[in-house]
């Protein structure tokens, strides 16, 4: 199993090295690794960070862009052809440093690509200018996945690449083999979807190109420990990711504020690997039968087999 989680929460404790939590990334049992660009990269060069990953026995699962200063108006989509096509470049250089290192994944959250007030950007154009942007990415790294995060809200008031639909409808327009989306647990209950449908959607399109793990309530992005809040909604997510062969790392994109960041990290690993080991008790075909009888009861007796399979 492939796991990753946020190096931000380790930033919390000590000094700001990556060195540092790539030994604590190690010590927890962590396997991959994501960097957000430029963030986490300046001032280090692609093969003094292979070099740092490959001492602490982990491998990049990829970079993931993060926009600030000048994107406050919007990333891909910004009005402004100068900005957009800094954002552009952006993407390139962190397609271009993540190649080498070694990675395979480039993710795009675009949380500033939106809207606060009614008549404030032009739907379509902004449309039709993030489209012509993901291929130009898509078409400089042939050799890489990108893939989109959608989220409802946050950074804006309301975010343009913010359901399954609206991305859905960009992987359509974009028409690019190596465009496919990384769905984030707590951005879909947000959103008010159920996870388990994305994944299965996005999957039997062998377009689940990343997996942010988490939980949360619904009315923010809560970042908490996965399966604490929502535990039968992610039984049902995982058994998706499983059944159409995810293989990329998943990242827990959690928030340690009070917990320390490795104990909550091995709670996480903890979580999965005995939520992964019910639905392996069970059965994939069990589960298929009782989705396909259609059947609430049926559902309902497989949630208490779930359950009961854990830990065994």
């Amino acid at each position: 199993m492939k796991v990753a989680t946020r190096i931000n929460s380790y930033f919390r404790e000590g000094d700001k090295s990556l060195d540092r939590v790539f030994a604590q990334f190690e010590h927890v049992g962590l396997t991959h690794v994501d960097l957000n660009y430029p963030e986490h990269v300046a001032g280090i060069s692609p093969e003094a960070m292979r070099e740092m990953l490959e001492a602490h026995h982990l491998k990049l699962n990829g970079t993931a862009l993060r926009f600030r200063s000048d994107f406050i108006n919007g990333e891909l989509g910004n009005a402004d052809p100068a900005i957009a096509n800094k954002a552009l470049q952006l993407c390139h250089e962190a397609c271009d440093y993540c190649r080498a290192v070694g990675g395979t994944n480039v993710t795009i959250w675009l949380g500033f690509d939106g809207f606060d007030y009614s008549f404030q950007i032009a739907y379509d154009r902004v449309f039709k200018q993030l489209v012509k942007q993901f291929q130009a990415v898509c078409d400089y790294a042939p050799d890489l996945l990108v893939s989109i995060e959608y989220k409802p809200f946050e950074e804006r008031s309301y975010a343009f690449i913010d359901s399954m639909g609206l991305t859905g409808m960009i992987l359509a327009a974009v028409d690019r083999k190596n465009l496919g989306v990384t769905l984030d647990y707590c951005h879909m209950l947000m959103k008010h979807e159920n996870p388990a449908f994305a994944a299965d959607i996005f999957g039997a399109a062998g377009k689940l190109f990343g997996i942010h793990l988490n939980d949360g309530y619904g009315a923010q992005d809560d970042g908490l420990m996965i399966g604490m809040a929502t535990p039968v909604k992610t039984l049902e997510f995982l058994y998706y990711v499983k059944k159409h062969g995810y293989d990329h790392a998943i990242y827990f994109d959690t928030f340690p504020v009070i917990e320390g960041a490795e104990e909550e990290c091995a709670q996480n690993i903890a979580m999965l690997k005995m939520l992964d080991g019910a639905i392996e008790h069970v059965g994939m075909d069990k589960i298929q039968s009782v989705i396909d009888s259609n059947d609430a009861v049926q559902a309902a007796t497989l949630v208490r087999e779930l359950f009961c399979s854990m830990g065994r």
